[in-house]
């Protein structure tokens, strides 16, 4: 049999599993997703070997979904890492043959912590079902190994139901973007919910700011001081009046004008567009791309002059609309 072959027959043994399951889900779904919602502890995963790897994939999954979640190796759990579960917490148990030894060793220690025990099986006999509170129990399938021996099918169904327990108590809990935000600050969707302006204005010594009062000259040296070819114009209480850009420095100079004479408030840009310190990045792209700028001043709710921004600065930070 050639390699495609048996790759298709593969796909075709866990599709048609994963089907059956789909077809099977019950009574014993819902309860483990009421049970996860209602859980006042942590919701533990544990299993060994593969279904352990599977494990840790679920729940990371349920956290990042809204649901306090940890994997607990049965092996280390036999050394002391018991003492991690308390009697609020409730036990996932991944076993499709219900008979690993170092799952069937812990169970009665976590009986006696306190913590629900649900297992994930495909034995509706085996000892990790009789020694659980309730069960889900696998319909019957065919591992995709040609020997029908290793983890493959099995795997593959126990991650599918893992995402649908995580993604239906997600449901449950009225999970939205601005949580999913929360708890992924690092992520795209997170920066776009919580990265705000002033995480990423240039304030302070790094602002190239001048009062409306000085030469065009000093204007000029403070600007090429700094990073941002713009320099803020403010009154006497802060406020911004205007801009100068190097843009707007070249026109100058390209109409011979006298600069040397010149007060910065003579030649600023009055009305400029600006970003607002307390408004997210991703409106302030929106700025940039809708005035097509490269540096805006920030201001505050009463006007005042706090920083200033670049275009570049928020595409470094890996925010796109």
């Amino acid at each position: 049999m050639d390699s495609l072959t048996t790759a298709r027959q593969v796909f075709e043994t866990e599709i048609e599993a994963l089907h059956k399951i789909k077809d099977s889900l019950d009574e014993s779904f819902i309860k483990i997703v009421d049970d996860i919602v209602l859980c006042k502890g942590k919701v533990i995963i544990t299993g060994m070997g593969k279904p352990g790897h599977i494990g840790r994939k679920i729940s990371a999954t349920l956290s990042s979904l809204g649901t306090p979640s940890f994997f607990l190796h049965p092996a280390e759990a036999l050394h002391g890492d018991l003492g991690m579960v308390g009697k609020d917490d409730m036990v996932i148990v991944i076993s499709y043959s219900g008979e690993s030894d170092e799952i069937t060793r812990i169970l009665p220690n976590i009986k006696l912590i306190g913590a629900k025990i649900i297992a994930i099986s495909g034995n509706p006999d085996s000892t990790l079902v009789k020694h659980s509170d309730y069960a889900y129990i696998f319909p019957k399938f065919s591992e995709a190994c040609t020997m029908n021996l290793a983890p493959t099918t099995s795997t593959t169904a126990t991650l599918v139901f893992g995402d649908a327990l995580a993604i239906a108590a997600s449901q449950k809990y009225g999970f939205n973007e601005n949580n999913y935000a929360l708890y992924h600050p690092s992520g795209s969707l997170g920066k776009k919910l919580l990265l705000k302006v002033s995480d990423l204005m240039y304030k302070g010594d790094d602002n190239a700011v001048v009062k409306e009062d000085v030469t065009l000259i000093d204007a000029i040296m403070q600007m090429s001081s700094k990073v941002l070819s713009m320099v803020s114009v403010i009154d006497g209480e802060g406020k911004l009046l205007g801009i100068l850009t190097d843009g707007d420095l070249r026109r100058l100079l390209s109409g011979k004008t006298d600069i040397y004479n010149l007060s910065v408030k003579e030649v600023i840009t009055k009305n400029p567009s600006v970003a607002y310190a307390d408004m997210l990045a991703v409106e302030a792209l929106k700025n940039f791309q809708e005035n097509t700028k490269i540096v805006m001043p920030v201001i505050d709710e009463n006007g005042k002059a706090v920083g200033a921004l670049r275009l570049q600065d928020i595409i470094n930070a890996g925010i796109v609309i």
